[in-house]
């Protein structure tokens, strides 16, 4: 020990720290650690504060409007059609029923109401879960989905999450949890093109969402996560597993009952595997409308919500589709079956004979009721063939009527019914299958009210699916014999009336007459009575009546005086061939023709929309139709369209429409048959005085129907069909004669004098026969 400069020994130096000490270097690694994760956090938060204010404006959100799409209604409010990429019926908060909004709160985000935008402990819950090998589990918030599905795009990247997480927290400053939920279950997707609940409420269970069921809501709640996976019409099990999950996280949240657990479990669901059906067939009408408003509204039509209420009625349009239906097919079956559709071979293997089957019926889609089968055996006795669905059906006996002659043996290979044919086959009322066939035949019905023109039912065709041509607007065709009428009333104006006398007699006219070559017209059924009445002459349809009475007035006035019904000039031609229907019209042009005689002479144009509202329900467009009534639309003398009427119910009483009186037993039907040259169109155009109903069959490539096919066995049928469900509880209506017509006998005559200045009643003054059978000297004189 060395001894201070004072001589006191010096104290021992303490020894120095060891730099290279474990707990230093833990010290050490510890606070550099702490001071990264700082820099880390200031970096991570100097880096959202900057990135907040670039995040995307909320303005789709706080002013949320959706692509809604076009929708068509019947004027009694059935949905008949939808347009649009997106399937969306925007619902408010408030008329979401509380068991979806727990459905999708028990799925999807339980602790929606407790966070703000971030789930925590969800984010930890999920981790701990992951982490010890369970099934693999996010913690997405609803607001983070929200914020997803409206601003990002769908990639996994960590600058993408940091996104999603600033718009959550930004989303929950701006709107409430309400709202947030609210655009939630609506914006979703859902499957089968419908987005949001609502939608997928109707597209699914064919209800609105405030009619679900406790198990319906939770199989709707299963689809966010994956709607192609759990889809109840694409993979039903699936869809089922998730659903029974979603209603066992429900009762175990409290959200129901034990009780209603049990019955929502073994509830059994009826899913609408034909999502896209709708109430009506009415596929013609809601093509009309859609192009319609696209003409005024262009590209808005079909993202702006806007709702279409058209004028049919779904009662009609029901009774109309089902009468043209049963009115092909009766026709159908009136002629020769034209064999299989198409031949398969069938794979021994049964596995690849069901795919073989299937993928082949996917290639002939059903027509409604008329379906298409696959035939696994074939004897004259008995067909066995199965159905898309896997079913086998046997058929014999009455079913096999329609296609025997093909299973005999005899029957050329190519068109024999045999293994492997691809045939269509119907139920006719109960669980009996008969072979039919697709109907090459087309045919159109359109009904109208002719106080305004407003169409009640309108049927463009056989089936949309299978051709989208609209007969009833597009197919413009000769009336034949529906449009003589228009040639009486025109020669009524000319002096003429309904006990005119004309002779029913061959006649012969040069090419000048005719605008063509000679012509020598021949009644329908070939044969001539000699003289008869105008009333008479149109009560059976004779050419010659009409032919006499166009050449009598003139050509050029018949062509003229159809104008004001609605037909075009050019159209139907100056020609005495005009008088049996040789130009060309559509059925809606007959409908609005016909409906001037229903309503005492006043023109009305057919329209199809009523009104056109936006998806707030405020009228953006209404129809101002043309009224009966109105003395601006008269275009006929009230006395000539009485007198029509007359004619006309005679028709439907004794002469070629008969059946239809007595079909209908009631006084109050008028109207006409129509059979062009060589059977190629058959009409009936008819009425009650508040209906008109026009009905057409034909060939789109013209040709014979049959050499025994009319107007009345064609067209009378269907028009008969729809008028007896129509008319249904609708009183007879009664129609008063007007005045300036006076009675003679059994008819009417137009006085002279000014209505009220010659004849006191219009039921007394009946002229002396002496008097009567000079005015028919005088005419037989003229016209013979």
């Amino acid at each position: 020990m060395k001894a201070s400069s004072n001589g006191a020994p010096t104290p021992p130096s303490p020894p120095s720290p060891n730099k290279h000490s474990p707990k230093r270097i833990l010290l050490t690694l510890l606070a550099t650690l702490f001071g990264l994760a700082v820099c880390g956090v200031l970096v991570v938060v100097f880096a959202l504060a900057m990135a907040y204010p670039n995040l995307p404006a909320l303005d789709t959100l706080t002013d949320y409007r959706p692509k809604m799409p076009l929708r068509i209604f019947t004027a009694d409010n059935v949905l008949i059609g939808e347009f649009g990429e997106e399937r969306r019926t925007l619902v408010h908060f408030k008329d979401i029923p509380d068991v979806m909004k727990k459905a999708v709160l028990a799925i999807e985000d339980d602790r929606f109401y407790e966070h703000g935008g971030i789930d925590y402990w969800g984010i930890l819950r999920a981790a701990l879960h992951n982490a010890t090998g369970g099934a693999r589990q996010g913690a997405s918030t609803i607001t983070q989905q929200v914020a997803r599905n409206f601003f990002l795009s769908s990639e996994q990247t960590l600058k993408r999450k940091a996104y999603e997480a600033l718009l959550a927290w930004k989303i929950e400053k701006n709107l409430s949890k309400d709202q947030i939920l609210e655009v939630y279950m609506n914006q979703i997707y859902l499957g089968q093109r419908a987005f949001g609940f609502s939608s997928a409420a109707q597209i699914y269970f064919g209800k609105d969402l405030k009619d679900i069921s406790v198990a319906e809501a939770a199989m709707l709640a299963g689809l966010p996560k994956a709607p192609s996976a759990y889809n109840p019409v694409v993979n039903p099990k699936r869809a089922r597993l998730r659903q029974q999950y979603i209603l066992l996280r429900m009762r175990q949240l409290g959200y129901i009952s034990d009780a209603q657990y049990e019955t929502a479990k073994n509830e059994e669901l009826k899913i609408k595997t034909d999502s896209t059906a709708f109430g009506v067939h009415a596929e013609y009408v809601a093509e009309m409308a859609r192009q319609l408003v696209y003409e005024q509204f262009k590209e808005d039509t079909y993202t702006r919500g806007l709702n279409v209420f058209t004028t049919i009625t779904k009662a009609d349009q029901d009774a109309a589709y089902l009468a043209l239906r049963r009115g092909v097919m009766d026709y159908e079956r009136r002629h020769s079956y034209r064999g299989p559709e198409k031949y398969i071979e069938i794979p021994q293997a049964k596995g690849e004979a069901d795919e073989a089957i299937e993928a082949e019926l996917a290639e002939h889609p059903d027509s409604d009721d008329i379906v298409a089968a696959v035939v696994l055996q074939a004897s004259p006795s008995q067909v066995t063939a199965v159905l898309a669905s896997g079913e086998e059906i046997r058929m014999s006996g009455a079913g096999l009527v329609f296609a025997r002659e093909w299973l005999s043996a005899k029957a050329a290979e190519t068109r024999r019914l045999r293994r492997g044919a691809v045939i269509r086959v119907t139920q006719d009322g109960g669980s009996t299958w008969s072979i039919t066939q697709l109907p090459e035949v087309e045919s159109a019905f359109v009904a109208v009210s002719p106080d305004d023109g407003a169409i009640r039912a309108l049927i463009g065709g056989f089936d949309f699916n299978r051709s989208k041509f609209n007969h009833v607007t597009q197919a413009w065709r000769q009336p034949g014999s529906s449009f003589k009428p228009f040639i009486y009333s025109a020669s009524l104006e000319r002096g003429f009336s309904p006990a005119t006398l004309i002779n029913d007699a061959p006649i012969s006219f040069d090419a000048g007459s005719t605008g063509g070559q000679a012509w020598e017209p021949k009644n329908y059924d070939g044969k001539y009575e000699g003289p008869m009445t105008m009333r008479r002459g149109l009560m059976k349809s004779k050419n010659m009546i009409s032919i006499r009475i166009l050449n009598k007035i003139g050509a050029r006035y018949g062509q003229e005086y159809a104008t004001r019904f609605g037909f075009d000039a050019d159209k139907n031609p100056p020609y005495l061939t005009l008088a049996l229907g040789a130009g060309a019209t559509t059925p809606l042009q007959m409908a609005g023709a016909y409906s001037v005689f229903a309503n005492g002479g006043y023109r009305v144009s057919p329209y199809l929309i009523s009104k056109v509202t936006d998806a707030d329900g405020k009228v953006l467009s209404e129809a101002r139709p043309e009224r009966a009534g109105v003395d601006a639309n008269r275009v006929i003398d009230e006395r000539n369209a009485w007198l029509m009427d007359s004619m006309l119910r005679d028709v439907a009483r004794s002469g070629t429409a008969a059946k239809a009186q007595q079909a209908l037993k009631r006084p109050d039907l008028a109207g006409k048959t129509g059979t062009t040259n060589d059977s190629i169109d058959a009409w009936f155009a008819g009425y009650q005085p508040h209906l008109v109903g026009i009905a057409w069959m034909g060939y789109d490539q013209p040709r014979n129907l049959g050499n025994k096919e009319t107007g009345g066995g064609l067209a009378l049928p269907i028009w008969i069909g729809f008028m007896q469900k129509a008319l249904k509880d609708v009183p007879v209506a009664e129609r008063q004669v007007p005045a300036g017509l006076v009675q003679y006998g059994d008819e009417y005559y137009y006085v002279e004098s000014p209505p009220g200045t010659g004849v006191q009643s219009l039921d007394v003054g009946v002229a002396p026969p002496a008097d009567q059978q000079k005015t028919r000297d005088a005419v037989r004189n003229e016209l013979f």
